[in-house]
């Protein structure tokens, strides 16, 4: 991410949210936008496109923490937040660029800067013999020393602050981490999946999806995030998984759960019935005689698959209450009712409430 990119684009404006806005309005604002933006759904539109890739690079900034911090300090400085005295003559005061333009000819609308970590790195002036380093700069205005400059704004050099530790020599840097986020099918998180991720800049990323992934994780892709600087080892790609529900199956930890009607004869005589499972195919489970409605039977394995095993498929009794009888059904209930004369299923129930 170029740093004169944050310079220029607001990415609070961007997503639609104050500059205060707190983690969640940020992600449920993006989310939104994603879902309204996604090339999936705007088929050809380019000024969609161009609009979800901008939606895309301002989450990735303001939903992590320390790029966000570091991005705040950014827009400061550039609307005059961080202001330094000028030397030259009746004393002004010089913003960001007149710090530059002093290393270079005068010029400092020609620095640019790139990031990569929390330094920057000028890339104008004039002179030829290299690129200057703000962090020989800043050390020169502070007086000298790496240890002097480290610090001159009272912050730990490996501390919070974006800008300290900028006496130390400068190196390649690591790329930074990436935010992504993709949707799974039920039935694709649960068995794995391969997918096809775009990032805000427009590069695509082919990933195989782990079996039995959940709503919600958070999957680390290594040297899968944006490149690091002069050969150094690219960030990773963090990719938060949401899983879509399934019209019949639901999950609860390593089990699948299934809600499983039987007649009012298989609950009271007994049966085999057949029950679905995830890959399409049948299994056989005993209902026992006198079964009620809410007892869970246990299909063994058939559940979520896992290193250290499968879970199992619990399938919950629901008894079905038939809403037309015939006369004949009718007559056999009325029987069934008069052998359960004076029979109250709810006595207990009122022993215990008047405990």
């Amino acid at each position: 991410m170029a740093s004169q990119d944050w310079f220029e684009k607001d990415f609070y404006a961007i997503l639609g949210v104050s500059s205060d806005a707190d983690e969640t309005t940020i992600k449920k604002t993006y989310r939104k936008l994603a879902r309204k933006l996604h090339p999936d759904h705007n088929g050809g539109d380019k000024a969609a496109e161009q609009r979800f890739k901008e939606v895309g690079e301002a989450y990735a900034v303001l939903s992590d923490p320390e790029q966000r911090r570091e991005y705040d300090a950014v827009r400061q400085m550039s609307r005059g937040g961080a202001r330094f005295t000028a030397g030259g003559p009746g004393g002004g005061t010089g913003g960001f660029e007149d710090i530059f333009s002093a290393f270079g000819g005068g010029q400092g609308g020609n620095v640019r800067f790139s990031t990569g970590g929390t330094g920057f790195r000028g890339a104008g002036g004039g002179g030829g013999a290299g690129e200057p380093d703000i962090n020989d700069i800043l050390s020169q205005m502070f007086g000298g020393g790496g240890g002097a400059a480290g610090g001159a704004f009272g912050g730990d050099p490996y501390g919070s602050d974006p800008f300290s530790g900028y006496g130390a020599p400068a190196g390649p840097r690591k790329g930074r981490d990436v935010q992504a986020r993709t949707t799974l099918a039920f039935r694709d998180a649960i068995e794995g999946s391969t997918v096809t991720l775009q990032t805000a800049e427009g590069r695509e990323i082919k990933t195989r999806i782990p079996a039995g992934v959940k709503d919600g994780q958070k999957i680390r892709l290594r040297g899968k995030g944006e490149p690091g600087e002069r050969g150094a080892s690219a960030g990773d790609l963090i990719l938060t998984v949401s899983v879509d529900k399934h019209s019949v199956f639901g999950r609860d930890g390593k089990n699948l759960t299934v809600d499983l009607p039987v007649t009012f004869a298989e609950a009271a005589l007994g049966a085999t019935v057949a029950v679905p499972t995830l890959d399409g195919s049948r299994v056989r489970v005993k209902v026992a005689p006198g079964t009620p409605s809410g007892r869970v039977l246990r299909v063994k394995g058939r559940g979520v698959p896992a290193k250290d095993g499968a879970g199992d498929l619990l399938a919950k009794v629901n008894v079905v209450v038939p809403q037309r009888l015939s006369d004949e059904a009718k007559a056999a209930v009325e029987a069934l009712k008069a052998q359960e004369d004076g029979v109250d299923p709810r006595a207990e129930l009122f022993a215990k409430a008047g405990e």
